[in-house]
Parts: structure tokens; sequence; C-alpha cells
């Protein structure tokens, strides 16, 4: 076997309240690709935050090795300048600034006190090449797609000579066949000597790329595996991530009928207000009561816009076409008229659009609904208090108490916490973004438990999902959309990922 060009040995980090690591141990061999898995708030993100330096030596307890030295990391600038570069799921590119000067910027190649442009572009085009990505190095980020971006990420993390590459859920924001080419990408790497650890909840990619896994759970390390010689299954990953067998992925739910049409689209068209480009072309769609309505197709088919005409049109696209809430026809001025007719919309980008991250867990679920808590004009703090832990009781939020905040919770609770701020409202339908983008099995079958619960109380769920298997698993009814269009509509009985696949790309 490799020796290890990473240990991590006794890690031991603590928050207040909360002991996000507890005397982790973590080895790394030298070239190979070794994943990191566990449930949102195993300690994944923490450990390699810890090993990059953005939590200082001295914040810690513990003792890290690299190339059998000893390290003491005071900052992100120490860990690069000894060959480790991390890249978050967020990532860290200047939008205005062309690729090259992204690549090199905080290293910038310099002939005497000038920057070498020329130099710069040079260099520029050979990290492209490394990554096997095909654009003009003078081309500005924004105008890239988010596949072109993250491999401009690894560029700029090959340029610093990188030994140890870290990704944090490269692949969460990627369409297939971007996802695809990254993990060719990173195989890649890997023969020509670059070290990687990944971090992913896509159990079917880890078991694709990975070498070795290592499990976290509850701040713990709960085994690490070779994929080949212990033969590693989805399964056994699942049993060790949660400490429990999940048969079932997607729970089963009652029987139940299925009452009147909560929501009704007739002809509904968007046009948007400054291209006067139609994004949405006469869709007839229907949601019943009690009844989960899958919503499926390509990123960019019109999916998240069709919600957000249905919940106010905070866009301002230009509408035509009839709406209906319970048998009556609305015109939803703004989000507002949306909520007091019953609609609630869970964004797919909670950190961005979802919560104020900054504010706690109480203020977050209170936040759409704070006239239900005013009194005389201000708000009782008292019932706000209830409220919030009525929610953290009945979502299981996992929060040393409803005064932490949000920024602070693992993203399956900062989910959590974005259902529980919409469920407050009282709505009849329900409308979710991708519920579960970024957030790990476990937290996953909290999520679809939920659901099932609150369909099986009358409510109606019109979800958005790029995944195909949460579609199927999760829906009574699918529509799938294409162009803008309705392509097809099908029960779910009739459903395969062929057939959905097959209308929307057709």
């Amino acid at each position: 076997m490799k020796p290890p060009i990473l240990e991590m040995r006794t890690i031991t980090k603590e928050f207040p309240g909360v002991k996000a690591l507890n005397n982790v141990s973590f080895k790394v061999a030298e070239g190979e690709i070794h994943c990191l898995v566990g449930e949102n708030g195993a300690g994944k993100s923490t450990l390699m935050k810890v090993l990059s330096g953005v939590y200082p030596h001295g914040s810690y307890s513990g003792e890290i090795l690299f190339a059998g030295t000893p390290q003491r990391f005071m900052g992100i600038a120490d860990s690069e300048r000894a060959g480790i570069a991390i890249i978050y799921q967020e990532l860290a590119l200047v939008p205005d600034l062309t690729v090259y000067e992204n690549i090199f910027i905080g290293h910038e190649i310099r002939k005497g006190f000038l920057v070498d442009w020329n130099e710069t572009i040079r260099r520029a085009n050979e990290m492209l090449a490394k990554v096997k990505l095909n654009v003009n190095p003078a081309a500005t980020v924004r105008d890239l797609g988010v596949g072109k971006q993250q491999l401009v990420e690894i560029a700029k993390a090959l340029s610093k000579d990188v030994k140890l590459l870290i990704l944090d859920e490269p692949t969460a924001a990627l369409n297939e066949d971007d996802s695809e080419n990254l993990l060719a990408l990173l195989r890649d790497l890997r023969d020509h000597g670059v070290t990687c650890i990944m971090i992913s909840h896509k159990l079917k990619e880890v078991m694709a790329i990975a070498d070795t896994i290592t499990v976290l759970r509850d701040g713990q390390t709960i085994c690490t595996l070779d994929v080949k010689a212990d033969g590693v299954t989805e399964g056994m990953l699942i049993k060790h991530m949660v400490g429990r067998e999940i048969d079932n992925v997607y729970p089963p739910r009652e029987e139940h009928v299925l009452g009147e049409p909560v929501l009704e689209l007739r002809g509904w068209s968007a046009v948007t207000p400054g291209s006067g480009r139609h994004i949405l072309r006469d869709i007839n769609l229907t949601v019943r009561r009690g009844e989960i309505v899958g919503l499926a197709g390509l990123m960019g088919s019109g999916r998240t816009e069709l919600a957000l005409s249905v919940f106010g049109n905070p866009d301002g696209f230009r509408l035509t076409g009839e709406l209906y809430v319970k048998g009556t026809r609305c015109d939803l001025h703004g989000p507002e008229a949306a909520i007091r007719s019953g609609i609630a919309y869970v964004t797919e980008d909670r950190k961005g659009d979802g919560l104020i991250l900054i504010q706690d867990v109480k203020q977050n679920i209170s936040l759409a609904n704070l006239r239900a808590l005013a009194e005389g004009g201000v708000v009782n703090a008292n019932r706000e208090i209830k409220v919030a832990n009525d929610y953290r009781t009945s979502l299981n939020i996992k929060t040393p108490s409803v005064e932490q905040r949000v920024g602070n919770l693992s993203g399956g609770n900062q989910q959590k916490v974005s259902l529980g701020k919409w469920l407050f409202v009282n709505p009849s339908l329900l409308i979710l973004d991708e519920p579960t983008r970024g957030i790990d099995v476990g937290a996953k079958y909290e999520i679809y438990t939920i659901m099932n619960r609150l369909v099986q109380q009358g409510m109606s769920i019109l979800m958005i999902s790029s995944e195909l298997p949460e579609v199927l698993g999760m829906s009574d009814r699918v529509y799938v959309v294409a162009s803008g269009r309705i392509a097809g509509e099908m029960p779910i009985a009739e459903a395969t990922q062929e057939k959905i696949m097959h209308l929307a790309t057709n």
C-alpha cells in the first residue's frame, strides 16, 4: 500500500453548544481518490476546514501530518503553500473577471512590479488544457456555465502546484453530463499524481470513483473502507452513515383518497419582461388535494420559472392564461398575495433565497408569517419561541436551541428550517423546488417522511426534482417539462426513467 500523504490524528473541534469533531482520525494514501461521506452535520466540511487552515492551529486539538511533516496551518495561505487546495460547493470565483485573471488571482505572475499578462494567459491555457476545458481564457467567468466554472476552479488549484485537492460536493449543482466529465477529470488527475479528497452525498458517484472511503457520523470516525478489497456496497455505506438499515429510500405512504383540485393552470404562458422571450408556453396542469405531483425536466426547461410564476410572479414575467386556486380564478400580484391564497414556495437555493443565515432558527421560521405572532404591531417573542420549538420537534431540526444561527446548521437542518418557515403560513399547496439537493440519505428520508405526513393531512405538493429516482419514488403523478412546455403527463404507475428522459429531450 502507498504511504499516507495525509494523516489527521485525534482531531477535536468544538463550537458553542456542540462538539463538531470528536477525536477524528483520518488517513489518505498518496495518489488515491478518497471519499468522505456522512450525514449532514457529521463533521465532513469542518474536518476539511481544519485541514485547510480555515480553522487555524490552536482552535482545535489534535495533529496534522502532511507528507510526513507536522503542520500548523494558521490560514488558507499556509495550506496552499504546502500544496493543499480546497474547492467549496459555493465557488470562489469573481464573476466579472476573466478566466485567466481568476486562475491566477492572489498569486499573480509578475515581471518586476507589474503583472506579466502575456505569461499569465500562456500559463492559463496550460491549466485549461490540463482540465480539458476548451474556452477562451479572456472569457468572463459569469458567461460560463456552472460545469465550466467548476473546471476553472480546478485549473486555479492546479496553478498552485497542488499535491492534495479537496472538493466539497463538487457535483451538487451539475447536470449528469458535467458530473461525468468532472469525475473523469479526477481520475485523470489521480493518474498524474494528484491525490484527491471528495465530499459527496451522491453514493453512486462515490462508488464509481473512490479508491477508499471514510465514513463520519456525529463528529466521529466510524470506519475507513477499501472499495475493492472490502466489497463496499451502497447499503453498507448507508448503514455506517445513519447507524441503521434503510431498506427503502422512499418511505411507504398510506393509501388515501385524493380530493378536489387545489391548483389549476389553463393555457399558462410567461414571457421575460426584457427580451420578450417565451419561457413558458400553454401550460395546462392540475394538482389535487392530498397529491404529490412531480415536475421533471432538464435544467433550463422552465420548471423553476413555472413555480415562480405561480408564486406571485416575483420575477415580473408577462403572464397570460388562467390560474385557479381551489376552483377560484386568481390574479396573484406578488408572493404576499400567493401566500394569502394558500401557496408556499420552498426555493432550491436555501442559502441565497430561502433563509437569512445570520439570523437564528426562530426568526427564520416566523419570517413569512409575522402577523400571526404580532400583538399591537409588535412580535410576541414568547409565542415566536414556542412556534419555533414546535417545528423544531415536529421536523426533527437538530440544533442546540432555536436561538442558534441558521448559518451554523448543517444543510439538511437548514432545509428543515426552510420547510418550517413555509409550513407556518399553513398553505394548501406547497411547492418544493429541489427539496433534497445537497443533503444526505438520512436527512432525505426524513424530508420524504414529512412530505408523506403533509399530504396524508390533506396538503398538496408540487415537487420539482432533477433526481428521477426521487420523482418516481415520491410522486403520485408526474409532468415532464421541456423547452417551457408540458411534454407529457403520466400516473406514476406508468412512469419510468426512460419515458421521462425521452419526453424531456424531444
